[in-house]
C-alpha cells in the first residue's frame, strides 16, 4: 500500500494508504453515514465528481457482487449503474478479506479495475467532524512519491448531470406495459427503472434535456442526479412546458427530480452546508404524525418558503427542517428528496411509487 495524503482547501491534511487504483484526484469531499451499501453507493450517479467518505469504520468485509444484468432489460442486478461514479472513496479500516455468499472480488480489486483511488487509516470521525462544521469543502488526494502531480478540483457550475444522463432514448417493457411513462434520466438509479418496471409499465428513459413534451405518455417521472440543479435548466424548461399542458398527466420526482420540480414551479434552491447522505434520515410528511426513516443523498434542497400558493411542502426533515418533498395542491404532481427505491434500504417509502402508478389514467 503507497502512502497518500488527502488535502482539504482549508489546508487540513490527512495521511493513509492506498488500497484502490492509484492516480491523484480531486473533487467534493462528502461525507456518508450509511453502514452498509458500498456496492449501490459507489455506482449511484449522484456521487460524480465527489470524493466519498464512510463514516462507518470497517468497509470491504462482504466483497463486491458481480455485475450481471437482466436478460431482458439490461439492468445490472446488484448496482445502481454500470460504473462506479464517485471520484474516490475514503474510509478508516479497509478489510482486504471479505466473505459473502453473492461475493465475486475484493473492493479494492473493483476500485483498481474501474480506475478509481481508495485510502484508507484516515481518520474520518475527525475529517466529519470537519465536514460538519466547516460544510462540504474541495479536496485533493494525492501519492507522495507523486506530488508533482496535484489536480485542481472542480464541482461548483461543473453539470455532472449532462455527464451521467443517457444519451439517447431507451425503452423498457416496450408495448407490454399497461401505461407509459416517460423517465428523465438525470443521473437515474437502477433500482428505480426496477421499480417502475416491477408495477408493469412501459417507461421511456430520455436524456436530461430530451424535450419529452413531443411524446406520447401517461406519466412524467423525474430521476436523481449529480451537482447543482441550477445547472439543469433546458429540464426545468421542458417541466414547465409539462405543467402548463391541458392534459393535466401525473409527475412523480425523486432526490434532484424534485429540485427541479420545484424550480419549474418557481421556487428556489439553496445548497445544504454538509448534505444529507445516509440511511437514517427521519421525515415527517407535512399535516400528520406520520413519520418515515428514508435513504438520502443530496448537497441541495428546495425552499419551501419560496413555493407558490398552488405548492406545498409534503415531507420535512426532522434534524433540519428542511424540504424533502413538494406536491401541487390541486393536480396530480408531487415528489421527494428523498429515495423512496432506497438501494440499498430502508424501504418504508416504496409506497410513493404505488401512489404515482394509482394515478395514471
Amino acid at each position: 500500500m503507497k502512502n497518500v495524503t488527502l488535502i482539504l482547501d482549508d489546508g487540513t491534511k490527512f495521511h493513509g494508504k492506498s488500497f484502490g487504483y492509484e492516480k491523484p484526484v480531486a473533487g467534493e469531499v462528502v461525507f456518508n453515514t450509511a453502514m452498509i451499501g458500498y456496492p449501490e453507493s459507489l455506482t449511484d450517479p449522484s456521487y460524480a465528481g465527489q470524493l466519498m467518505t464512510l463514516t462507518y469504520p470497517l468497509v470491504g468485509n462482504y466483497g463486491v457482487p458481480p455485475f450481471t444484468s437482466d436478460t431482458a432489460t439490461g439492468i445490472a442486478d446488484f448496482m445502481e449503474s454500470d460504473k462506479i461514479h464517485a471520484a474516490a472513496i475514503i474510509v478508516s479500516d479497509y478489510s482486504e478479506n471479505y466473505c459473502h455468499w453473492n461475493a465475486t472480488e475484493s473492493l479494492g480489486d473493483w476500485l483498481k479495475r474501474e480506475q478509481i483511488p481508495g485510502i484508507t487509516e484516515i481518520d474520518t470521525r475527525q475529517l466529519t467532524k470537519i465536514l460538519r462544521e466547516e460544510g462540504v469543502m474541495m479536496g485533493k488526494i494525492i501519492f507522495d512519491d507523486n506530488s508533482d502531480e496535484i489536480p485542481e478540483a472542480q464541482y461548483a457550475g461543473v453539470n455532472y448531470v449532462a455527464q451521467v444522463s443517457c444519451k439517447e432514448i431507451v425503452r423498457y417493457n416496450e408495448g407490454h406495459g399497461r401505461k407509459r411513462v416517460v423517465l428523465v434520466d438525470c443521473g437515474v438509479k437502477n433500482n428505480i427503472i426496477r421499480l417502475l418496471l416491477k408495477r408493469n409499465v412501459e417507461v421511456i428513459r430520455v436524456p436530461w434535456d430530451y424535450d419529452f413534451n413531443t411524446l406520447d405518455f401517461d406519466g412524467l417521472f423525474l430521476a436523481n442526479g449529480p451537482g447543482d440543479p441550477d445547472t439543469c435548466s433546458e429540464t426545468v424548461e421542458n417541466i414547465r412546458r409539462f405543467l402548463a399542458s391541458s392534459q393535466m398527466r401525473p409527475c412523480m420526482g425523486i432526490c434532484m427530480g424534485n429540485q427541479l420540480l420545484s424550480k419549474a414551479a418557481g421556487a428556489t434552491i439553496y445548497k445544504l452546508k454538509y448534505g444529507h447522505r445516509s440511511h437514517n434520515q427521519p421525515v415527517r410528511m407535512v399535516g400528520t404524525n406520520k413519520c418515515f426513516v428514508t435513504s438520502q443523498n443530496h448537497g441541495y434542497a428546495v425552499d419551501s418558503d419560496t413555493l407558490p400558493a398552488d405548492w406545498e411542502p409534503l415531507f420535512v426533515n426532522m434534524n433540519d427542517g428542511s424540504n424533502e418533498g413538494v406536491r401541487h395542491k390541486t393536480h396530480p404532481w408531487f415528489s421527494a428528496q428523498f429515495h423512496p427505491e432506497a438501494c440499498s434500504g430502508p424501504v418504508d417509502t416504496e409506497f410513493m411509487f404505488d401512489d404515482f402508478i394509482q394515478l395514471l389514467k
